[in-house]
């Protein structure tokens, strides 16, 4: 009786050691936007130019 008590102490202890310290810390910092920079306007300008491209060809192979 006593050796499970002791063993069932110790699980329990072991089990909510990491939920007390969890219980400690700072909320997260709340999620910042995202910037749109150089690389990501060369996509997008990128796709555009050859969407473009791709249109005045095939106009241009129709006739």
């Amino acid at each position: 009786m006593k050796n499970t008590a002791i063993f069932l102490g110790v699980t329990i202890l072991l089990l909510l050691l990491p939920v007390l310290t969890a219980l400690g810390q700072p909320p997260p910092p709340p999620p910042q936007d995202i910037p749109i920079d150089g690389g990501l306007l060369f996509l997008l300008f990128g796709g555009i130019g050859l969407a473009v491209k791709s249109f005045f060809s095939k106009k241009k192979n129709e006739n």
